[in-house]
């Protein structure tokens, strides 16, 4: 499997790892549209990447100016590939790998100290897990005031519109994908937006 990454800082640069039933990367265009609305600037934001797959989100956070990307996959040969990907573009000490469940890495951060300014989750669709994300996160001691998260999940599937201090600030469409922005309830801006992109 090859998967294109952008940003300035990696030119033509892709990603390479394993191909499978279940291994389902975020389309580049999807990707695309999640960094531009986010901004194309993510100078000095602590990232987590959970479901990270080859590591794509995280990854390119970094390239756009994050400060670090903590990876957090279970699957043991996709956590090996997504190690080879990031010692291949991203400078030393800037990343780690966690190859662990997502709910036993964010308890185990927590306990840790650390804390992340953005989030990226992309768990198996209809697996059940994608609403649950925010409340892992809601419940746990790892965000950052102002931490952002965004979900990529099927578009069946609905997820809550706040938990704890997270509220749903923005949801996105694309086909048979959706993705959900979240942000602390003290800094966001609610305004119940809802949009389907014109090719979705």
């Amino acid at each position: 499997m090859v998967l294109r990454i952008h940003g300035h800082a990696f030119g033509k640069r892709k990603l390479v790892g394993p191909a499978g039933p279940d291994r389902r990367p975020t389309r580049s265009r999807v990707r695309k549209s999640i960094f531009d609305i986010l901004g194309q600037r993510l100078d000095g934001l602590r990232v987590l990447d959970l479901f990270a797959g080859l590591g794509a989100f995280g990854i390119e956070a970094v390239g756009r100016g994050g400060m670090e990307a903590v990876f957090v996959e279970k699957d043991r040969t996709a956590a090996r590939a997504l190690t080879d990907n990031a010692r291949a573009l991203l400078p030393p000490g800037s990343w780690r790998v966690v190859q662990d469940d997502v709910a036993a890495a964010l308890r185990d951060l927590g306990r840790r100290g650390a804390r992340f300014d953005l989030v990226f989750a992309d768990p198996p669709y209809d697996a059940g897990l994608a609403p649950r994300v925010p409340g892992w996160l809601a419940g746990g001691e790892v965000l950052s005031p102002g931490a952002r998260l965004v979900v990529e999940h099927s578009a069946r599937e609905d997820l809550p519109e706040g938990e704890g201090a997270l509220v749903r600030v923005d949801e996105r469409r694309y086909g048979g994908t959706r993705v959900t922005f979240y942000a602390q309830r003290e800094s966001a801006k609610v305004d119940g937006t809802v949009e389907e992109s014109p090719d979705g």
